[in-house]
């Protein structure tokens, strides 16, 4: 996991609370932001997946290229 993904999360979490207390106490706009907070925070967790399956596949491929084929 990484620092991405953490802050990605958090951001998530918070705009959606914002979103519906928004709702409860009526304020379009207020709901508005925590739906773009929400939204904004889906994305930096996304940016984060991407990195770490990144940095997984690039450990793999390392792994396989110092493998020496003649071992099983």
């Amino acid at each position: 996991m990484n620092k991405d993904q953490v802050k990605g999360k958090i951001k998530e979490v918070a705009g959606e609370v914002q979103e519906h207390t928004g709702r409860m106490v009526g304020s379009t706009e207020q709901e508005a932001k925590g739906h773009a907070r929400e939204m904004e925070g889906k994305v930096q967790k996304g940016y984060g997946d991407v990195k770490e399956n990144v940095k997984d596949a690039a450990k793999d491929v390392k792994r396989d290229l110092n493998r020496d084929p003649l071992k099983p």
